[in-house]
């Protein structure tokens, strides 16, 4: 469902018109409405729709949506001109990175649009040959009558289409160098920052400003700092989305996570009337101390006043009852005992102290998951008699430098000449390894037997990291859910076997405590799969008797944490052990030093982890909470 359209009230925060979506697949499939209206209605009046498309995984949904209509509905696609915004230079078009490949896989090999039709930019031409091509590229949008509509994504940088920050409203097709944080972002397509292309080409802001009308989408947390300065910021060459604020025809449509910072979410009491419930009291309070910079009990009846609060003082106040009522519910949140803590009176505490031990089933994405993200609570649960079991979703092969796969089959061969096992065996794989990844292409996918190899590195890696913390071998279950195996980056949908292999592992546990990623900023998106493989399997077993002791706690990956007004669990990790923790996550040598897919922080894993937890610790002491070292945060979910 769509969440909603600006209300008129906050046209003073947002400047371009913007609509928000529960979810990217709701988003997407109004999108993919507008498109379809679009070229119906021009089928109509005998005449042709001009579009102008993006690649990435933002319209992915979209494409995915046209292509069931045309299968299912019949729409054609027969009066469609299509424009793409960019490709990367240099690139030949069946590279695995290429956009005309991308358009090919998830848009023009499933329609019925005439391949004269399409045109997308050539990362093959010489150098010397790309401007007259932009010019002809120009001409050929001008000569249909320019594009009807201009479908767009968003970089972390403010960028659309690859018009990077200092890029002029006048600017046309050109080649552009790219930024370095696009660079960064585009690394883990190319298997490397160093195998990504500096250039590429791109059409200029003038014009795609040009278009009659413009949607640009944006999904996932990671989006919504830029979109807040795009939609609410001034205009300013340095964030390009901003100059769709003089567009007459322009929209925004977001899903939830990406409009996070948009004011009407994060402070809506500044838009307009709330109705003021619980969780935005409390939202509400921890901002004002934010802003105010005051621990909660000392908030007084002005601070609210003055700050736009006015409403929920003459609701609910005084100040210090709400003072009150918000510091008490914080400091519920907080336990040393993430698993319950027998013979306490537990009216308060966030988890149960019946059954004790508890059996927990800790779901990690990736081999490393756990530790980073809740290495300090894992501990705990195991030094506290929890029966742990880890359930590592996904092999993680692609995430393995080749040398490291080389590294250990030579140890592997030494061991078994040593031994005198299987020595030719393993020379022969020792012989061809060295040989596929000696001739091996930036971004080619590994052969089976290196994706083994290294699925077998991560795994000996993530039972290290757990023997660290304490949790046995034998509860270490490795699940390499099969929509990952691809050895690329772009996975396969989520099918019936990935959420059964779930579905199977806890009807086997019967766990009491289900811990899971709920990061939805996950730049390669494995996470968002296998949450919602997850929530499924959730689904399939929620009336199960045993399922009604089952309590859900979700935690954040490396790239972000819960707010302080969305925690439900906060466990303090001392200084003991957030060292503990640090050299659990030390066992995953592989992602040691300089992981292959960093993401977007140039921190390695432990730092990022450690920093997280050490500011959300020093958030709670500057709400006058307690004072801890570090913490780790959890939002209880409801499945039933």
């Amino acid at each position: 469902m769509m969440i909603a359209t600006a209300p008129h009230s906050t046209y003073r925060y947002e400047k371009i018109p913007t609509r928000i979506y529960q979810t990217a697949d709701e988003a997407s499939l109004e999108v993919a409405r507008q498109i379809a209206d679009l070229i119906r209605h021009k089928q109509s009046r005998g005449e042709m729709a001009v579009l102008g498309l993006a690649t990435g995984s933002t319209p992915t949904g979209v494409y995915g949506e046209l292509v069931r209509m045309h299968r299912e509905e019949g729409l054609s696609f027969q009066n469609v001109i299509t424009f793409n915004l960019d490709e990367y230079f240099p690139m030949a078009p069946d590279a695995l990175q290429s956009y005309h490949r991308f358009m090919r896989e998830y848009l023009f090999d499933h329609i019925d649009i005439r391949p004269e039709n399409v045109h997308i930019p050539d990362g093959t031409l010489p150098v010397e040959d790309i401007s007259a091509f932009c010019e002809a590229y120009e001409a050929k949008i001008e000569a249909v009558g320019g594009l009807d509509l201009q479908i767009l994504g968003i970089g972390r940088t403010g960028h659309i289409g690859f018009n990077e920050p200092g890029s002029s409203l006048s600017s046309r097709t050109r080649l552009i160098a790219l930024d370095k944080i696009t660079i960064r972002d585009a690394a883990s397509d190319f298997f490397h920052e160093d195998n990504v292309p500096r250039r590429a080409i791109t059409m200029g802001v003038g014009t795609i400003m040009d278009a009659k009308a413009i949607i640009l989408m944006a999904w996932g947390e990671g989006k919504a700092p830029i979109i807040k300065q795009a939609v609410e910021g001034e205009v300013s060459e340095l964030i390009p989305a901003s100059y769709l604020q003089r567009h007459g025809n322009a929209q925004i449509v977001l899903d939830d996570a990406s409009a996070a910072h948009l004011t009407r979410r994060k402070a809506p009491w500044l838009v307009g009337t709330c109705d003021w419930d619980d969780r935005l009291m409390r939202r509400a309070v921890v901002w004002l101390c934010q802003k105010v910079q005051k621990p909660i009990l000392k908030l007084t009846d002005e601070d609210y006043n003055e700050n736009g609060m006015g409403e929920l003082i003459a609701d609910h106040g005084p100040a210090y009852d709400i003072n009150i009522r918000i510091f008490n519910e914080l400091q519920r949140t907080i336990t040393g005992w993430p698993g319950g803590k027998p013979n306490a009176d537990d009216t308060y505490r966030p988890e149960r102290r019946e059954p004790f031990p508890k059996r927990v089933l800790v779901f990690s994405p990736h081999p490393d998951d756990d530790v980073i993200s809740m290495g300090g609570t894992l501990l705990r649960l195991a030094d506290q008699g929890h029966e742990v079991h880890v359930a590592y979703q996904t092999s993680g092969n692609i995430a393995v430098f080749d040398d490291a796969a080389i590294r250990f089959i030579d140890f592997a061969l030494d061991f078994n000449r040593t031994f005198q096992q299987d020595y030719a065996q393993v020379a022969q794989m020792y012989e061809e390894a060295r040989t596929f990844l000696a001739n091996k292409r930036p971004g080619e996918p590994d052969s089976k037997d290196i994706q083994y190899i290294k699925g077998l590195i991560r795994r000996g890696e993530a039972k290290a990291g757990l023997r660290a913390s304490g949790v046995p071998d034998a509860h270490a279950h490795f699940l390499d859910m099969p929509f990952y195996e691809t050895g690329r980056v772009k996975k396969k949908p989520l099918g019936e076997t990935d959420i059964q292999l779930i579905v199977d592992l806890i009807r086997e546990i019967k766990p009491h405590q289900i811990y899971a990623a709920g990061d939805l900023s996950d730049p390669h998106g494995t996470h968002r799969v296998c949450l919602e493989a997850i929530f499924q399997a959730l689904e399939i077993l929620k009336d199960e008797p045993y399922m009604d002791d089952c309590w859900v706690w979700l935690y954040r990956g490396a790239w972000q944490e819960w707010d302080i007004d969305d925690i439900e669990m906060a466990v303090p990790i001392s200084p003991i052990e957030l060292r503990r923790k640090r050299m659990a996550i030390f066992k995953h040598q592989s992602q040691k030093d300089s992981a292959l897919f960093p993401g977007n922080d140039p921190r390695e894993f432990w730092q990022r982890a450690e920093d997280r937890n050490r500011n959300t610790a020093r958030v709670y002491d500057e709400l006058g909470l307690p004072e801890y070292e570090a913490i780790e945060a959890f939002v209880r979910y409801d499945f039933k």
